[in-house]
């Protein structure tokens, strides 16, 4: 069992939307989300949903050859999305509305274009040589080591102009920067205190652990078979190797240290969550440092957890366990990576998916979208964007990121009629929008804005302690939220069949995902297929 924490930094309470800015709202009639877009939709997060942060995914000045990850200009905003004026007020705006504002940072690499990486392959002896990551070939030619680029093939690739290679852990258009270099580093650093000048509440780190290689340049080894029952997806290969040396050295520690020194230069609790693809818990854990480093690492073993009781409740086990004392957990189901969490789990699941993210311990994150049952738009060949599709097929990630379908009417509230969006709205946007399901009572967003009112009000769940059940129907999760004398029991069927459980003599029903339920009497619950739901015991129960 785990105890309740009563610092309330508000990154602790905190229901955090993630917008993928391409997708979200366009206000210019190009078919391309932008900033002014988020601006316009802010009511709805607030006041209709009832969130309490957003997390923008890159809008910097980008070649958009990974669609923003590959960033030209940190310090700026690239004019698809609009302008730094358009960011302020953006920023303004949210703050008016308590949001917190969450921006992502790319510190592994930059793009080719950016005006570092240009200067630094202009000769051997540029002053921002040593700002990217160089090496000669080996004798015979080849390259310098084996390491694997994420995006297919070998993460180098030679540059004419110096006869020498340079390291990309993803595309050859995003070469890795050097943190080994102290100006680099301090560079770097500046970038961020250019946001947080301007307001922002925090930063997503992209792929932080990649950032500190082994500086002796080692092959990697051939990986072994899991053992943890965390797998990630295949990469065309690239799982065929144990990445030990091409990321997250021991020196990596150092660096988030530093980064955590500039985040408390401000006030205001600034926030940073770092994307830690790690599936050893121990090791995930250590990027908490000693309450020094990230405020937290990104948990992503929901995302690819199999959907039954025991799983899921031996994956938070297993985080709850390597937690440190000063740490805080995190869950999430979906993010622009991965498939739609509708498609993964099927839409009944979606919503018993709804219920374990808003009542868990810990800060959960949504996806934009996820909230109305979005499915994976099945992109057609012609239409797709991804660059990873093209590299190593089947890899596409088109399909979690296509636009927010607002209404049913053409350009679906997204953009204007007639205007062909960046990617295509899946075949049921026209009644899987947000319109059609706000006036829907037994529509999965209502359900989402029930559970956040519920959260919201009630301090079991957005900080209490977690205990699970053990005494339960197999297939049936359930555990208590407690804090102080107010308790939340929450009961999830992963089964297809209907489920008996014992409950307190008295209780009230807070929520269920099976909206024809009209209560339950006390003593005996009858669990539908599917169904899950929170009850308040009242104080008393143990």
């Amino acid at each position: 069992m785990t105890t309740a924490d009563s610092t309330l930094e508000w990154w602790k309470t905190a229901v955090v939307y993630q917008i993928y800015p391409r997708s979200f709202q366009d206000t210019t009639g190009n078919g391309t989300g932008d900033l002014n877009g988020i601006t316009e939709r802010l009511a709805y997060l607030s006041d209709t949903l009832g969130v309490d942060a957003v997390w923008i995914s890159p809008f910097y000045t980008s070649p958009m050859a990974d669609f923003g990850y590959d960033v030209a200009d940190y310090c700026d905003v690239d004019p698809v999305f609009g302008s730094l004026n358009d960011f302020d007020r953006l920023l303004a705006e949210a703050h008016r509305r308590d949001l917190k504002v969450i921006v992502d940072w790319v510190p592994n690499h930059s793009s080719d274009l950016h005006r570092w990486f240009v200067e630094s392959r202009s000769s051997l002896t540029s002053p921002k040589r040593d700002w990217y990551v160089w090496q000669d070939a080996k004798i015979d030619g080849s390259v310098p080591n084996n390491w694997q680029s994420m995006f297919g093939g070998s993460a180098w690739t030679f540059d004419e102009t110096t006869s020498q290679y340079y390291l990309h852990s993803f595309l050859p258009e995003q070469p890795d920067l050097n943190w080994r270099n102290a100006d680099l580093k301090a560079a770097m650093f500046d970038t961020l205190r250019f946001w947080l000048d301007r307001g922002v509440d925090g930063f997503r780190i992209d792929v932080a652990h990649f950032i500190m290689k082994d500086p002796d340049f080692t092959d990697n080894p051939l990986a072994a078979a899991p053992t943890d029952g965390i797998e990630f997806r295949s990469f065309g290969g690239y799982d065929k190797w144990d990445h030990i040396h091409a990321k997250g050295h021991a020196d990596v520690h150092a660096v988030f240290r530093d980064l955590r020194s500039v985040l408390d230069e401000y006030s205001g609790d600034r926030f940073s969550v770092g994307e830690i693809h790690i599936f050893n818990w121990d090791e995930w854990a250590s990027y908490y440092g000693d309450g020094d480093e990230l405020h937290m690492p990104f948990n992503f073993s929901l995302v690819w957890s199999d959907w039954s009781a025991a799983e899921i409740r031996r994956r938070v086990e297993g985080l709850e366990a390597a937690l440190p004392t000063h740490g805080w957990p995190n869950h999430v189901f979906g993010n622009h990576d991965e498939q739609r969490l509708a498609t993964r789990y099927g839409h009944r699941n979606a919503r018993a998916a709804a219920v374990l993210l808003l009542t868990l311990r810990g800060q959960p994150t949504m996806y934009y979208g996820d909230e109305i049952g979005l499915p994976e738009t099945d992109v057609p060949p012609e239409r797709r964007q991804d660059p990873w599709e093209f590299r190593v097929p089947g890899m596409s990630r088109d399909g979690c990121r296509t636009p927010m379908p607002w209404t049913a009417a053409p350009g679906h509230g997204f953009s204007d009629p007639g205007t062909e969006p960046w990617l295509p709205f899946g075949e049921d946007a026209g009644r899987r929008n947000v319109e059609a399901q706000l006036s829907d009572p037994a529509s999965i967003l209502n359900l989402y804005r029930q559970l956040l009112q519920i959260r919201g009000t009630r301090s079991s769940l957005h900080k209490g302690s977690i205990e699970f059940i053990d005494d339960l129907p197999d297939g049936v999760l359930g555990f208590v939220r407690a804090d102080a004398d107010e308790r939340t029991i929450v009961l999830v069927n992963f089964t297809e069949e209907t489920k008996r459980t014992s409950t307190p003599d008295e209780f009230t029903l807070l929520i269920s995902t099976d909206q024809q339920r009209s209560g339950i009497g006390p003593g005996v619950i009858r669990l539908g297929p599917n169904e899950a739901l929170a009850i308040d015991p009242g104080p008393s129960a143990g």
